[in-house]
């Protein structure tokens, strides 16, 4: 029998695989709310995930949000359950009496939630929620809001399949890491070099919450566009997800690739953008790294991947070169995806987090805010019975790197 920790990272290993955080909104599962809503006659539907630290929104209908910490969210007891979680009146269940999404904005009083399962895994749900209490909601409404979940789940099951992303063009996470793979093997085989790297755009969380996610995702979809016209023909570019991209440079020595790098770099920032809101210029970070000796195609990714933060810790707008310094100073890092915990002032003070590498002397995380987080505090990983002192050594936007001391 499963217990509660290993749900929960069986549920974040299903969500890293499926690699559908910080992603567009898509048109099916658009649909998915839009029909919830109709059907139920409710004012409101949302189709959420929850990673270590927040509840993210893949769609909505009749509610303008994005993210939420997770701890409040209805949706944060919904995924631990096997059943669907149906209260007709939240000012009625204790769980909820005093819930903030109950006393405030939006002020739900009646929540209906189905889990959204890939793979018998529990990874989202599906919900209708309404402004008045609900008693009308009956099995059969239970029944419809099951299999319109169900649909969820078919279609991440089909969208991981994908070779190509829908929105860009590019190659899906899935068809990249394959081809890194591929490539990383015929590298160690042929003693030939092999470049990669990250470009993450600069701020887009910002064009996001200003003009809206159609004119980000037109963003984009022209950054790829520039990106992928600056490459050579054989340079492989996919999307690691949200407004993250990774590039393949076979046969490419690190500083043939840095000039890469940066032709792409300045023709992004050469690039303006015409929306329905106006023409937008962004500009975005990219790491670069040379596959190594006995490395693997993690390792070459995870290296480009810190360079590229480096990048951003500089001022953005600019391309940076991994340099592998020594074991002692850096030891390898794994990238994960856990659940864990951030307690300060004596453990009073708590603060959900998702960890996303992880090595013997350090940690990446990922918080909803860093404000009000400490220079040093206590980091907790329940999955691997983990409790660390952590200093803070670099912070870029959400994300904060950690030395344990």
């Amino acid at each position: 029998m499963h217990t509660a920790h290993d749900r929960e990272a069986r549920r974040l290993d299903k969500l890293a695989e499926l690699d559908i955080l910080d992603t567009p909104r898509e048109l099916a599962f658009d649909r998915l709310t839009t029909l919830t809503r109709k059907i139920f006659r409710v004012p409101m539907s949302t189709l959420t995930f929850i990673d270590g630290h927040r509840q993210w929104v893949k769609a909505a209908d009749g509610l303008d949000l994005r993210e939420t910490d997770r701890r409040p969210a209805p949706c944060n007891v919904t995924i631990a359950l096997d059943d669907p979680l149906v209260v007709h009146d939240m000012l009625l269940d204790p769980r909820f009496a005093d819930n903030i999404f109950v006393r405030g904005a939006p002020f739900v009083r009646f929540y209906a939630g189905a889990q959204i399962k890939v793979a018998g895994v529990v990874v989202g749900s599906l919900c209708a929620i309404d402004t008045r209490p609900r008693e009308d909601f009956d099995t059969e409404a239970t029944a419809i809001l099951v299999d319109l979940a169900a649909i969820a789940g078919d279609e991440l099951q089909l969208r991981n399949l994908s070779m190509l992303d829908s929105l860009t063009g590019t190659s899906s996470r899935r068809a990249f890491r394959s081809e890194g793979e591929r490539l990383t093997s015929l590298a160690g085989r042929h003693a030939s070099p092999l470049a990669c790297a990250v470009l993450d755009v600069d701020h887009f969380k910002q064009v996001n919450d200003r003009y809206g996610h159609a004119v980000g995702d037109m963003v984009l979809a022209a950054v790829a566009d520039t990106a992928r016209s600056s490459l050579r023909g054989s340079d492989v570019i996919g999307r690691l997800g949200g407004e993250e991209f990774g590039v393949l440079l076979p046969h490419t020595r690190l500083d043939q690739a840095m000039g890469v790098l940066e032709k792409v770099r300045a023709a992004i920032a050469a690039t303006r953008i015409d929306t329905p809101a106006g023409t937008i210029g962004v500009t975005c970070s990219l790491g670069g790294a040379v596959l190594s000796p006995g490395q693997c195609f993690d390792d070459i990714l995870r290296n480009a991947d810190l360079a590229m933060y480096g990048a951003k810790q500089a001022g953005r707008n600019q391309a940076l070169a991994w340099v592998d310094p020594a074991p002692s100073i850096a030891p390898t890092a794994r990238r994960v995806f856990k659940a864990g915990t951030i307690s300060f002032n004596a453990g009073h003070s708590t603060v959900n987090c998702t960890v996303r590498g992880l090595s013997r002397d350090s940690a990446t995380i990922e918080v909803i805010s860093t404000s009000g987080i400490p220079e040093q505090f206590k980091l907790a990983i329940a999955a691997d019975a983990l409790s660390r002192a952590c200093r803070i050594t670099a912070k870029a936007d959400n994300r904060i790197e950690v030395a344990f001391t």
